[in-house]
């Protein structure tokens, strides 16, 4: 598997290796031991997929408290999938970063705790896979404007549909001071 760091701390891209022949593939999605070595040392406790449609934006989306760590790949289609630095403290705060994940590429991205994330598809379709750290919590759920200007993610998609709670969340700038996360230097070890 080949991994490659991002420029926000502990935001990882995982190209996990493919076999293949005229058959079809193999690809092993994910092994406890094997990811840890690779910096991502948590427990997942919750699986979840996503179908989406051509131009379909789903984000900026983060759970605090009950922050959750994803791992998230694309089953079928391709997605533009964003991650954005939401830790206070952080030398990376309010940066982000993007990377086309599709069937063809198998590529994963690891997001932890103290991002927003949010995808947009690109294909007529998209079935998209998250692992989570921790489970989905109605009453934690938080999000920043998909196209917050200060944050300035260039989404491959003109007119994205969106659903009514993406299109009234607040700038980053505007968020209550307690729903951001706080960085420590433990957490960019880890």
């Amino acid at each position: 598997m080949k991994v490659e760091e991002t420029k926000l701390d502990g935001v990882l891209l995982v190209t996990p290796k493919v076999f293949g022949d005229s058959r079809g593939f193999f690809l092993e999605t994910w092994s406890k031991d094997r990811y840890k070595e690779i910096g991502i040392a948590f427990d997942f406790v919750q699986d979840n997929q996503s179908f989406s449609t051509k131009n379909v934006l789903r984000g900026l989306h983060f759970q605090n408290p009950n922050a959750q760590g994803k791992l998230v790949s694309v089953v079928k289609g391709c997605v533009f999938d964003v991650a954005v630095d939401i830790r206070k403290g952080s030398r990376t705060f309010g940066e982000w970063v993007g990377f086309k994940l599709s069937e063809e590429n198998h590529q994963q991205l690891w997001i932890p705790p103290g991002f927003a994330h949010g995808f947009c598809v690109l294909s007529d379709t998209a079935l998209f896979t998250y692992k989570c750290t921790d489970v989905y919590t109605p009453s934690a759920e938080g999000g920043i404007l998909w196209n917050d200007p200060e944050i300035g993610i260039d989404w491959p998609v003109e007119n994205p549909a969106l659903s009514d709670k993406d299109q009234v969340y607040p700038q980053l700038r505007n968020l209550p001071e307690n729903r951001l996360f706080t960085y420590t230097q433990k957490e960019a070890i880890k």
